[in-house]
């Protein structure tokens, strides 16, 4: 299977950078994993609606460029459904089984994702009602794809 995560926004700092290819690393014994780093926006501290909305537009688009036409795109949105570590194995291994070959999984910049990205996807996923910042979303995602794939091939790991 390739799973493909298309996120805005850059890592700087070196630890995420590091568990992001540690976890990387370990997905790669299941899975061919790309991840595509596209620029966020650039947005003053306040911003009106119609600006904010602007941002999320042209974000949007380059989110809806970076997706392949025969993937399966999941987007991550708080108003997603929420789905447990076995849950989400188990809709993993379903999608394998009905032929589906390529995952992307989508986490948008600051504002969130535009309505066209959310209108695209397949499946909208939450994690939580919280806000994450998209550096520790992406190590987060990474880790429950990993728990995933174990729980998938009933290795050791969740508990």
């Amino acid at each position: 299977m390739k799973i493909t995560i298309v996120c805005v926004g850059k890592l700087k700092e070196k630890y995420w950078k590091e568990a992001i290819q540690e976890y990387s690393k370990r997905l790669t014994k299941y899975c061919k994993l790309d991840i595509v780093e596209l620029p966020d926006e650039k947005a003053p501290e306040t911003m009106s609606k119609a600006e904010e909305q602007q941002v999320c537009k042209k974000e949007g688009e380059r989110i809806l460029k970076a997706i392949k036409q025969d993937a399966f795109v999941i987007a991550l949105a708080v108003e997603g459904k929420m789905l447990s570590s076995e849950q989400l194995a188990e809709q993993i291994e379903k999608y394998a089984i009905e032929g589906i070959s390529h995952i992307v999984f989508i986490i948008g910049g600051s504002l969130g994702l535009s309505k066209e990205v959310i209108a695209k996807a397949d499946k909208i996923l939450s994690f939580s009602a919280m806000t994450f910042p998209h550096q520790m979303m992406r190590v987060i995602l990474l880790e429950q794809i990993y728990r995933a794939m174990r729980i998938i091939k009933k290795e050791p790991y969740h508990k």
